[in-house]
């Protein structure tokens, strides 16, 4: 039984004011989370860690598959002026993307299909990072995800400086 001291379009008003403010509360329920978290899914997270990169990397690059094996070993040879990752300021590396000669940090994604890129903060896969197609403590080999740029630039390989051949 309602208290005698609401009048029956005071009970009502009151129901709708409830109402409204449950229905603002899971509303904004909804938006709730960790601090910094956004509203996008996130990534998944990179089969690599960053910290793999850094380094010194003789770098060398091929176009046709048959040329891998020799490609790996100018790239060794490549070890007398190494190509130097560095740890960039936040969580990623020091590198040079394609047709810049300025050093950017980049990141490592996670992307669809448990595939790792390299590049800006962003979606995995943009048209500027590289795919890394393999990577083990002595080496990685990487391509461009433009077609384009993979024209002109074809599948790198770094191997580490000083590391035994494998």
């Amino acid at each position: 039984m309602r208290p005698s001291f609401f009048s029956s379009c005071d009970m009502r008003k009151w129901r709708l004011g409830t109402f409204v403010l449950i229905a603002f509360e899971l509303a904004l329920s909804g938006c709730a989370g960790t601090p910094g978290e956004s509203a996008r899914p996130r990534a998944t997270l990179a089969a690599y860690p960053v910290d793999r990169l850094i380094g010194k990397w003789g770098v060398a690059s091929y176009r046709q598959e048959k040329d891998k094996a020799r490609t790996e070993a100018q790239a060794r040879a490549q070890c007398k002026l190494p190509y130097v990752i560095s740890k960039g300021p936040t969580d990623g590396v020091m590198m040079h993307v394609a047709d810049d000669p300025t050093p950017h940090e980049l990141t490592l994604k996670g992307g669809p299909g448990g595939k790792t890129y390299l590049g800006f903060e962003g979606p995995p896969g943009d048209d500027q990072d590289r795919e890394i197609l393999s990577m083990s403590d002595n080496m990685f080999v990487t391509r461009f995800v433009s077609p384009e740029t993979n024209t002109r630039y074809g599948t790198f390989i770094y191997v580490r400086c000083g590391a035994p051949r494998t």
